[in-house]
């Protein structure tokens, strides 16, 4: 017999002193290893008590006997509650790694980043094992579905794209798309604090911002990349920015000379005026206050420094611009 089997051996031992040997064969014979074949994952809802768990844990197969079960967790004192969450139960696990397993759900943390599309996002979640892709696209396609619990949610809007904030999350495997979404939803209502703001400049600080997150990498910068957007607006000037270009292929990429104007999506602002239909991603709270916020100058064009600092060299007219972008290809690092 090995330790394992020796402890629970001693401890039915004293759990039956003064009863008949049958029942302490019952409850050797019933407090076996886990007989599931593959890893089960069980989730809660709310705090559960520990025999209702049990129970539970007899009918899905996972455990033989909640009975013999609630004996052993008694000796062994074992929390009476079970909390709210994702649980997992491995093939073979022994009586005491069950109840160590019951002690609090599993923690899983997901970085979802700023800037990334809600197809983008989804490839995340499936990669970590939350949910599907497809099962988050469809969710975040169904803004009504969320009015209820967030009506502060822009009107009319085909999907949440934008308003799925960008953070690290706790998302346990399976925990499934409509606790990401609802998540990263109260997310943005606590940070960006949408409720005194109109649809309308709620939309459009959004939309702004999602393109300076994919333009700007710096903080210091964003204001800045901002007001250029205003600026060329205030002018009648297209966009034209690599960053909507690449929402419409749904890719992230480098495009090639004469690849953006190819494309044709209503997010190219090579080939279309003013701003995209809507948000071409999740932009951090450091973006969507540069939108509401942006620099007031005279610049109108910009172009990433080629030295990798990720700042940029910002210009009043386009010869000037031309300048700045044989600059920005000097300071590139030479092949060796």
């Amino acid at each position: 017999m090995g330790k394992k089997s020796a402890a629970i051996g001693g401890a039915l031992a004293l759990l039956v002193v003064g009863t008949a040997s049958g029942g302490y064969l019952w409850l050797k014979s019933n407090l076996g290893r886990s007989p599931i074949k593959e890893p089960r994952y069980v989730h809660l809802d709310g705090t559960t008590g520990r025999r209702v768990m049990l129970n539970r844990l007899q009918r899905e197969g996972i455990i033989t006997s909640s009975d013999a079960l609630e004996i052993y967790a008694r000796w062994k004192k074992a929390p009476p509650t079970v909390p709210a969450g994702v649980y997992l139960f491995k093939p073979g696990m022994f009586p005491y790694q069950i109840l160590d397993t019951m002690r609090g759900p599993l923690k899983q943390m997901v970085r979802i980043p700023e800037g990334r599309w809600i197809a983008w996002v989804g490839e995340i979640l499936e990669g970590k094992g939350v949910c599907t892709k497809d099962e988050y696209v469809a969710l975040a396609s169904k803004p009504d579905d969320f009015r209820g619990k967030f009506p502060w949610l822009p009107p009319a809007i085909p999907t949440l794209e934008g308003y799925l904030y960008p953070d690290t999350y706790d998302l346990p495997p399976t925990i499934g798309a409509r606790t990401v979404v609802e998540q990263q939803l109260r997310a943005f209502e606590k940070r960006v604090k949408p409720k005194g703001l109109s649809p309308e400049v709620l939309k459009r600080a959004v939309t702004i911002g999602s393109m300076v997150e994919l333009e700007a990498a710096r903080d210091a910068e964003r204001p800045m990349v901002a007001g250029v957007i205003e600026n060329r607006i205030a002018k009648n000037m297209r966009l034209e920015l690599d960053a909507t270009v690449l929402y419409g292929m749904q890719k992230w990429k480098v495009l090639g000379p004469g690849q953006v104007r190819k494309v044709e999506s209503p997010y190219n602002t090579y080939l279309h005026a003013g701003l995209p239909p809507g948000p071409i991603g999740s932009p951090g709270l450091a973006s969507i206050r540069a939108a509401m916020n942006p620099d007031s100058h005279p610049y109108f064009f910009y172009v990433a420094k080629g030295d990798g600092s990720g700042e940029h060299l910002f210009a009043k007219s386009y010869a000037e611009h031309v300048k700045n972008i044989r600059a920005a290809r000097a300071m590139r690092p030479q092949a060796q």
